[in-house]
């Protein structure tokens, strides 16, 4: 098995990592061309370093020995951090191995090792994402530096084009260093799942149990129903609130009892219970007179048909009789 050189900077900082008692001129001194080392004996034969050189912590007190270097005078607490390093990244290594023929390869570090292009790509992507957090507060899919798309947009193109050439030169980091790179990783990591628990929570704005109260000023604490009227005074059911962002708005809390006998749950629909409603319905419009209203005096002034004399009935039968006058 070819020794990558991921590996032998693995080896290297397990050797720095015992002899850290030493005094750091000494211990440089004795780890200074130990990669350069590492490299001759892993291009000679195949095998790993272990196999080759035995453990990092013999190699390390081999070096020890030669330099004439007894035990450093540490602090108790210090080897007791040491040694649960040291299970620590032995556990790491045995379910390396163990883990590997799961997913098809000898460990899961030979699965994963081509897949490093792909994280430099979401790592970029993701301190992208952390700039536009860190600028306006807003967190998305896209980055954004406040309303501008295309400044964000700039961002992360940049961001992927560094996180690409720190992948190339990432490999040979030891000591503090490599510390700083993983430390980076890992809060990335812990930043990414902040991100899919934002995007999951967008996503389920459909359900009435997953709103939350947006920040409002101190006097809407008290607030327990919501109640609203359009322009005729009329009560609206069902009326949803949003902020600019599109977030719904949650006020108040049911005091209220359903057809059920229950407490309705809260949810992003106004009032909870109507018939608390402040106000009363709007009075409704007057009608329209009818012809039925119109008054007797116009009724009056309205013309009526004269009857036609039928057969055989003479005119002068159907002509008003004159009134005498004196």
């Amino acid at each position: 098995m070819t020794v990558t050189g991921q590996e032998i900077t693995d080896y290297v900082d397990r050797v720095r990592a015992a002899l850290a008692d030493l005094p750091p001129t000494l211990r440089d001194e004795l780890t200074e061309d130990l990669p350069e080392h590492l490299a001759e004996v892993a291009a000679e034969a195949d095998g790993t370093l272990v196999d080759r050189l035995g453990t990092p912590e013999a190699y390390a007190a081999e070096l020890r020995a030669a330099a004439g270097a007894g035990e450093g005078q540490r602090p108790a607490r210090f080897h007791r951090l040491a040694e649960v390093r040291e299970q620590a990244v032995t556990q790491l290594r045995l379910m390396d191995r163990q883990l590997g023929p799961v997913l098809g390869h000898e460990t899961v570090s030979d699965f994963l090792r081509p897949l490093r292009p792909a994280w430099w790509l979401v790592r970029g992507w993701l301190a992208a994402l952390l700039v536009a957090a860190m600028t306006d507060g807003q967190v998305g899919l896209v980055p954004r530096l406040g309303t501008n798309t295309s400044a964000g947009l700039l961002v992360l193109i940049g961001a992927v084009v560094a996180s690409v050439w720190w992948g190339h030169r990432s490999a040979g980091l030891a000591g503090w260093p490599r510390r700083l790179h993983h430390l980076g990783t890992a809060a990335l990591l812990l930043f990414s799942v902040a991100v899919l628990a934002e995007v999951d929570q967008r996503a389920g704005g459909g359900n009435p149990a997953d709103y939350e109260q947006v920040a409002v000023d101190r006097r809407y604490d008290r607030i327990e129903d919501v109640f609203v009227y359009d322009q005729q005074g009329r009560l609206i059911r069902d009326a949803q609130l949003f902020d600019q962002n599109g977030v719904p708005i949650r006020l108040g809390w049911p005091n209220c009892l359903d057809s059920s006998g229950a407490v309705p749950a809260p949810r992003n629909a106004y009032p909870y219970c109507p018939e608390s409603a402040p106000f009363g319905p709007a009075v409704p419009p007057a009608p329209a007179p009818t012809r039925t209203d119109m008054p007797a005096s116009t009724a009056s002034a309205t013309p009526t048909a004269t009857p036609t004399p039928g057969p055989g009935v003479s005119t002068e039968s159907q002509a008003p009789t004159p009134t005498p006058t004196s």
